[in-house]
């Protein structure tokens, strides 16, 4: 008999399992998949830790999450300085004061902030009814044309004019000559991989790969006391509601016999007949000096029943339907629900480990 089965290797799990086991507990740990790591899995190619399912930057401003995740592995300098290519044309992200004098050629920041006002008011509504108004709304014309339209539409598999404008409630201005695409105190990457963070996290407990918790439900459920579910919600209710929606990703992942593809680690292709909405070259997420390179394309995909699901579609509709799973998920006494599937809410890393952190000292063991 184990103390938890903890279904799903990822972060939120491993995280777990790793503080149960510093109490004594006993913890099986059941995966999918056949690797440990959930998405932030990382694989050696060619001497480069390559982020299979896309690039995964660590970033906080949290202290105690910070600390924790350096327990497990020295993090190296990288800052997150992303570009967006418009048919050619090369723009800094987050749109900063760098983006506009590509575009306006304006110089200080007070003649940026007239250009971006006179372009808002332009196309001004006082009720935005979708996503295209609402963007208009925020940043004008140019900028949601060249950065925000295509790449918009290729992540949501739907026209700009046919998406809810909830879904951008705010876009990141900036008035400065900073590309720095996050505002935390704390940013980098583990050398050497998150991969082989999460090993060390399992180290002592029970891992099975490639065992599919929802089809031995009952005969795993006997083995434990209790249950850490990081999974779908919805599936783990066997779709009694209803299915919950989702964006599916794919990913090309391919060797190039050359030292330096894009000279960036993340490249948005913001306009629509690019078919990928990112090209990711993984060797500058260390700095690598290979001599060959990888890459991988993102392809945005509907998802499917039986499809690895990658993000909530939280639109009205659907936390409508997740509520109704919630209220299930409070009655139970021995399954504790975690991680991004398992609560349905997209959560960058920091926010995993926080909730796992949290979700161990509510069960203090």
């Amino acid at each position: 008999m184990y103390d938890y089965l903890i279904v799903g290797a990822g972060l939120f799990g491993s995280i777990f399992a790793y503080e149960a086991q510093k109490k004594g507990k006993r913890c099986l740990v059941v995966e999918k998949r056949g690797h440990v790591g959930g998405n932030i899995y990382t694989e050696e190619m060619e001497g480069i830790q390559v982020h299979r399912y896309g690039a995964h930057i660590f970033h906080t401003s949290n202290r105690e999450v910070w600390e924790y995740m350096g327990q497990f592995a020295e993090f190296n300098r990288y800052t997150n300085n992303p570009v967006a290519n418009y048919k050619g044309e090369i723009y800094n992200l987050p749109f900063n004061m760098n983006t506009f004098n590509k575009l306006w050629g304006v110089v200080t920041p007070r003649q940026a902030e007239e250009k971006l006002k006179e372009q808002m008011e332009a196309y001004r509504t006082d009720h935005p009814d979708n996503l295209e108004e609402q963007a208009l709304n925020l940043v004008g014309k140019d900028i949601y044309e060249k950065l925000i339209k295509g790449y918009t539409e290729k992540q949501w598999g739907r026209q700009a004019t046919e998406l809810p404008p909830e879904i951008i409630r705010r876009l990141p201005v900036r008035y400065t000559y900073d590309n720095n695409y996050f505002n935390d105190i704390y940013q980098g990457i583990p050398i050497g991989g998150y991969t082989a963070i999460i090993e060390k996290m399992l180290c002592g407990a029970e891992v099975r790969l490639q065992t599919d918790y929802l089809k031995q439900k009952q005969e795993l459920d006997a083995q434990a006391k209790k249950v850490v579910y990081t999974g779908p919600i919805d599936a783990y209710y066997e779709y009694k509601y209803g299915e919950l929606e989702y964006r599916s990703v794919s990913f090309e992942t391919e060797i190039l016999d050359e030292p330096n593809y894009q000279g960036n680690a993340v490249v948005n292709y913001t306009e629509y007949e690019v078919p990928y909405t990112r090209i990711i070259e993984h060797k500058h997420f260390e700095f690598g000096t290979q001599e060959k390179t990888v890459i991988s394309r993102e392809y945005p995909a509907a998802w499917k029943l039986g499809e690895e699901p990658y993000y909530p579609v939280n639109n009205d509709r659907n936390n409508a339907l997740y509520a109704k799973y919630e209220e299930l998920a409070k009655k139970e006494e021995r399954v504790i629900f975690g991680g991004r599937l398992g609560t349905y809410r997209y959560m960058d890393m920091h926010h995993v480990v926080a909730e796992a952190l949290q979700k161990v000292k509510e069960e203090n063991f």
